[in-house]
């Protein structure tokens, strides 16, 4: 069998043989990729000149500038509002703050004008008066606070010219009840030194006691051991 095999090789009788030239792969996947980017480019352009023959891309590129266009305009009138925004808080800012000043100076002048009529009537108590008396008291004010403390006033004058200087002190006493008692207080810190030329203003504060009603401030003014004037006030 082995001799019959090894026969028909070396004889005329033995098959034909055709010697072909075989192409690496590396070449014939580079060949393949070629021609697929060929064919790739070749639909792309097809797909391309489709769209400019039927307008679809000029309609797409015209309504992307309209859009552009729209954007730019919110934007600017965002920034338009946004500024008449800002100037109108600015000026709610500038009209509250100017307000505010108008009220504080509507405040002082009231402080202002109420000063003005206490030192009105001060003065006008100070206006000479009809008798021959050297000490005088003009103005003898009490006003209880809380019901815990009594802010009182004198105004004390020489209604007279060229008066020579007075010396001698304020005695003030307060009257009323106390747990339904009667009661009579003086200052705590004992007759207040005076001594003025034409006129002098005293006034201070007093404590009262728990269950206190003040019905009756007294003001004397006293020269050594002498009364020049006494004023009371009923509350």
């Amino acid at each position: 069998m082995r001799f019959k095999l090894l026969r028909r090789r070396l004889t005329i009788s033995a098959p034909r043989m055709k010697v072909r030239s075989a192409m690496p792969w590396p070449l014939r996947c580079a060949g393949a990729a070629i021609v697929l980017g060929f064919c790739g480019a070749i639909g792309l352009w097809a797909f391309e000149l489709g769209k400019d023959i039927a307008g679809v891309d000029r309609e797409a590129k015209e309504e992307l500038v309209r859009l552009r266009e729209e954007v730019t305009g919110l934007r600017r009138e965002r920034e338009r509002v946004q500024s008449i925004i800002n100037t109108s808080g600015s000026a709610i800012l500038v009209e509250r703050a100017a307000q505010e000043r108008l009220s504080a100076q509507i405040r002082t002048l009231e402080a202002q004008n109420r000063t003005l009529r206490e030192d009105l009537g001060f003065f006008e108590k100070l206006m000479p008066t009809t008798g021959s008396e050297a000490v005088a008291i003009r103005g003898l004010q009490a006003e209880v606070l809380s019901g815990t403390q009594l802010k009182w006033q004198v105004l004390v004058i020489q209604p007279v010219k060229n008066a020579p200087e007075f010396r001698g002190k304020l005695e003030l006493s307060l009257s009323g009840t106390l747990d339904g008692k009667p009661w009579l207080m003086a200052l705590p810190n004992g007759p207040q030194p005076l001594q003025f030329r034409q006129y002098r203003r005293l006034e201070g504060m007093v404590d009262l006691p728990p269950q206190a009603v003040v019905k009756n401030v007294s003001a004397r003014v006293v020269e050594g051991s002498v009364s020049r004037a006494v004023q009371n006030v009923s509350l």
